[in-house]
């Protein structure tokens, strides 16, 4: 089997155009974001996180930091992801249909002052779309992290737009923004335990 040399340094060269353009573009919001997260998890709110296949696995490891550790052990923040609970996920979509899996979620956890985030390469996902959009009805501040095209066809009051339609580099900065929050997380809140 044939295998084209140099695919690393080449993934690795466009990985690094996707991450500059991605500060330029991208760092005030982030920080934004920041700011968001450390107030409502200093005020006692909690992080709803939620998204579909390699986005379900970015959501479910931004809660796996919040109610674990980052980059210290200390207290954990409340923090729950959507798509973690294989029965609750099949019931849904079994019951109600897949486009309300994240909506219907989020109407019975979401609160006035939570953070709910959805995560979507394609910003095209409708059970996306309509978790953010319950959230917003709910009183939660909403972050979309999404791809180029946006959050298509909805709404949130933070998008974090990678500029990017590949779907490996896009996925690799959603992976960075969610560790450098939990970093401002950390250094603002974060209590070592002994």
């Amino acid at each position: 089997m044939e295998m084209k040399p140099g695919r690393v340094a080449e993934h690795f060269a466009a990985h690094q155009r996707v991450i500059d353009e991605s500060v330029a573009q991208l760092a005030a919001a982030a920080e934004e974001v920041a700011r968001v997260l450390v107030r409502a998890l200093g005020g006692g709110r909690k992080v709803i996180a939620f998204g579909n296949g390699g986005s379900a696995a970015q959501a479910s490891h931004f809660v796996g930091e919040l109610l674990g550790r980052f980059s210290a052990t200390r207290q954990p923040f409340p923090a729950i992801a959507l798509a973690s609970d294989a029965g609750t996920v099949t019931c849904i979509a079994n019951d109600f249909g897949y486009d309300v899996l994240f909506e219907r979620q989020v109407r019975a956890l979401a609160e006035p002052g939570d953070v709910a985030f959805g995560f979507t390469t394609s910003g095209r996902s409708e059970n996306v779309r309509r978790g953010l959009a319950e959230a917003r009805r709910r009183g939660a501040l909403t972050v979309a992290v999404v791809g180029q095209a946006g959050l298509v066809g909805g709404a949130a009051d933070h998008v974090l737009a990678v500029p990017s339609d590949r779907t490996a580099h896009v996925q690799e900065v959603h992976l960075m923004l969610l560790h450098v929050w939990c970093s401002y997380i950390d250094e603002a809140l974060g209590q070592v335990e002994t």
